[in-house]
């Protein structure tokens, strides 16, 4: 029991600083919640800051994947090869939010300065900018469909563990149709951002509610088999 304990705090922790540490890339970065052209702007105007929020947001990622091995190791006793599905479902998306990144680094190289770069306009060079942020943004969206499948069987788990309140299992397999949801919205009706809203706060709802019960509540007493 003590080394369930231990896990849960341990996802927990992982997964709250994951949370954090996104919130602070942003504020540095100004890469997702604003348009591109005001990324580009930033990136003139605070090209270190900038910088500092991409690196940010790239172990802040490196930082899901580990709350979701510690879940994995949480979980596997309820049904090991439902955790091993979800694991496989967040490394996807891992994959595809981190190879995203080098749309950044792309669109802070075009207006960077560099001497091989004056064959073109400035404005130019900032319109290029502004796609590869676009593309981020894209690429950005595409990693929500993996991280959006691992929550129904993450989700599912929580409920059937015991160890865990039901309430969030059934919040984490919301959240799932909440980022397919959004998904949808992105691609499709790209201008009405307002039917992602209630997603976002569904699924912040969720994931913190789930990251703050495991660092601070663990998980319930029971007679369980020790994790190996």
């Amino acid at each position: 029991m003590n080394t369930n304990k231990k896990i849960a705090r341990i996802a927990g922790l992982f997964y709250f600083t994951f949370i954090v540490t996104s919130i602070i890339a942003e504020q540095f970065g100004r890469f997702v919640f604003v348009e591109a052209p005001l990324t580009v702007n930033h990136i003139l105007a605070h090209e270190a800051s900038f910088r500092l929020g991409v690196v940010i947001s790239m172990f802040s990622n490196a930082l899901f994947l580990l709350a979701a091995w510690a879940l994995y190791r949480l979980l596997k006793p309820v049904n090991k090869d439902i955790a091993l599905l979800f694991l496989i479902f967040n490394l996807g998306g891992f994959a595809i939010f981190v190879f995203s990144h080098l749309n950044l680094v792309a669109s802070l190289v075009l207006v960077s300065g560099t001497d091989y770069l004056k064959a073109f306009q400035p404005d130019q060079l900032q319109a290029l900018a502004t796609v590869f942020i676009n593309l981020y943004k894209y690429g950005s969206t595409i990693a929500q469909i993996p991280f959006g499948i691992w929550l129904f069987p993450l989700g599912y788990l929580v409920y059937k563990s015991k160890f865990l309140p039901k309430i969030l299992g059934v919040l984490l397999i919301l959240d799932f149709f909440g980022l397919l949801i959004y998904v949808c919205q992105r691609f499709l009706f790209p201008a009405y951002t307002v039917i992602a809203y209630p997603c976002w706060a569904l699924g912040f709802l969720a994931e913190f509610g789930l990251a703050f019960w495991l660092l601070v509540m663990g998980v319930k007493k029971q007679n369980q088999t020790t994790i190996n």
